[in-house]
């Protein structure tokens, strides 16, 4: 997978059409969530693009501290549904996670984990803290990597 980082005024017209097609299809449409996936951050936020063969297979947006959350944060992880199985969820993770720490100059990262997901998170080194919550609808729990 080629990864690609940007910030949201390096993006082309494509790129930004692909990045809001994939968060769509993965969190409006396979998981029925009506919710404002535009909200106003993504101005603000570095992009992590994940490329196979010309196409967008796995993405996240990144954070510096206090934007998002206190601390630095990831955020809108996806992988394209029929991409899923061949380790780029972890591949993007891992391009994040080093993306933050050479461009925000810091190892804590906080971030909003769905709850079937928390296995995933805590082989990148998270960790589950305070009480688990329904984020639009959707069981999540936050979790932080020092």
């Amino acid at each position: 997978m080629e990864i690609l980082i940007k910030t949201f005024e390096e993006f082309s017209l494509n790129e930004l059409y692909q990045v809001l097609q994939l968060r769509s299809e993965v969190f409006v449409v396979e998981q029925d969530c009506v919710y404002q996936d535009i909200d106003g951050k993504d101005q603000r936020a570095l992009h992590i693009l994940g490329y196979k063969d010309d196409v967008l297979v796995a993405y996240t947006r990144c954070f510096d501290k206090g934007i998002y959350f206190e601390e630095a944060a990831i955020g809108r992880v996806i992988v394209k549904e029929n991409y899923r199985k061949f380790g780029y969820g972890h591949e993007i993770i891992e391009a994040s996670i080093k993306a933050i720490q050479e461009r925000f100059k810091t190892n804590k990262i906080k971030l909003s984990a769905q709850r079937y997901l928390i296995d995933f998170y805590e082989s990148h080194g998270f960790k589950s803290i305070g009480e688990g919550y329904l984020e639009d609808g959707i069981p999540h729990i936050a979790m932080v990597k020092n």
